[in-house]
């Protein structure tokens, strides 16, 4: 057997023409971006957040760049509104959990309330929202990929931030769980584990020159996150080319875990 005459083997493509995506927290920020990306990847887009403006800028953007999406308000902690708007909606082949967020303070300050909010937003919105999703998909009999937007503190703790990294492990622990559980019905489940990413939102941070020096000195690459830096990893994510990873943790943190 002359083996080679044998075809080469093709990069599995990294398009997502006839696939839809919804992407939560998509107004601004890391979930914008991933929206842009799946977009431009061929991904219809649904964005969702409670800010509707934000959201409906952002579709008109992604139509005018000729990609399809589509803005629906909705609040991530209510539950029972996201149950109607999964039911509702055309069967979503990728979820995005991006929506989340963090109210830094000392371990001893930490009130019920704040933990409350962290936690309602980064944990328990992203389980049941993954839920509804995956109970659509495996009605139908179809497979998907779901990624959620987790953190280099979800792999190591740090000062002021007890809460967040609480709820950052509960991620990577339920992205895990769900994979083992999902795997026989073709739905994939892994984490993003950005370090510090610039944003407008996070630009305000950095301008205290010692919590950048402090950041930096952990990043091994000695740079802050670029929203480009997550465009590609979640397209990856996302397409057939990461067909075999489930229950992964990609690490998008500058070499920060490392040591």
């Amino acid at each position: 057997m002359d083996r080679g005459n044998q075809p080469l083997p093709r990069t599995p493509s990294m398009r997502l023409d006839g696939r839809r995506a919804l992407v939560t927290g998509a107004g601004r920020g890391l979930g914008r971006a991933c929206a842009a990306a799946l977009a431009e990847a061929g991904a219809h887009v649904t964005l969702v957040a409670r800010t509707l403006d934000q959201i409906q800028a952002l579709a008109r953007a992604i139509r005018q760049a000729g990609g399809s999406a589509d803005a629906v308000k909705l609040d991530v902690t209510d539950l029972e509104a996201v149950a109607r708007m999964v039911e509702a909606a055309e069967l979503f082949d990728i979820l995005v959990n991006n929506a989340g967020t963090n109210r830094p303070a000392p371990l001893i300050e930490v009130t019920a309330t704040d933990f409350d909010a962290v936690s309602d937003i980064n944990v328990r919105a992203v389980f049941f929202i993954t839920q509804a999703v995956a109970r659509r998909l495996i009605a139908a009999g179809r497979g998907g990929s779901i990624i959620n937007m987790s953190s280099q503190m979800g792999h190591v703790g740090a000062p002021n931030r007890s809460v967040y990294c609480t709820t950052k492990h509960a991620v990577e622990g339920m992205t895990k769980a769900m994979a083992v559980e999902l795997g026989r019905h073709s739905i994939r489940v892994n984490a993003i584990c950005p370090t510090f990413i610039l944003t407008p939102m996070t630009a305000p941070f950095f301008d205290n020159q010692a919590f950048r020096a402090a950041a930096l000195e952990k990043i091994k690459l000695g740079r802050l996150g670029k929203l480009e830096d997550i465009m590609g990893a979640v397209v990856f994510l996302a397409s057939d080319a990461s067909a075999l990873m489930t229950g992964s943790a990609l690490m998008l943190d500058g070499g920060w875990t490392a040591e």
